[in-house]
């Protein structure tokens, strides 16, 4: 059942981010490094106000489904109560998203997808080396681990 789980959380994550780039790969221009930004807003392909706007209007209610559908996950349907046991599961499902977005997205989707080249931009390097994924990864493991314990905390408190 946590393979599922585990297996729809990563949907949602990636359904999100395609939701944000329905009419472009531009419109998550946050996403890149910062070259290719100076690089689109200097050719006109979006201003950094508006990228700015994009990034907070995504960003947002990307966090909020994804902790409630987590705490959902953990509180409803695993019927967790007890923090050792919503601590782990919370771990485990922080950590597979961190895995699965440097390497299901960063590296498979985005580096291999013509859809990501910005226009004007293909010169740049924007896919992330193995070793910028590593060390990026390894940072988000360390903040998961104070994260995993935030959503244990809610989900004890709410369920």
């Amino acid at each position: 059942m946590i393979v599922l789980e585990l297996l729809l959380f990563c949907l949602l994550f990636t359904g999100m981010v395609r939701i944000d780039v329905l009419g472009g790969a531009v419109n998550g221009l946050y996403f890149y490094p910062k070259p290719v930004q100076e690089r689109a807003i200097s050719l006109g392909l979006m201003s950094r106000e508006t990228m700015q706007r994009k990034r907070k209007c995504f960003m947002l209610p990307f966090m909020i489904v994804m902790l409630a559908s987590l705490l959902l996950i953990i509180g409803c349907l695993n019927g967790v109560s007890d923090f050792r046991t919503a601590y782990l599961q919370a771990l485990l499902f922080l950590e597979v998203m961190n895995r699965y977005d440097g390497i299901v997205i960063d590296k498979l989707w985005v580096g291999h997808s013509r859809f990501w080249v910005l226009p004007g931009t293909e010169d740049l390097p924007f896919v992330q080396t193995w070793a910028q994924v590593i060390k990026k990864r390894g940072i988000l493991t360390l903040v998961w681990i104070i994260g995993a314990a935030v959503v244990a905390g809610l989900v004890v408190l709410l369920f």
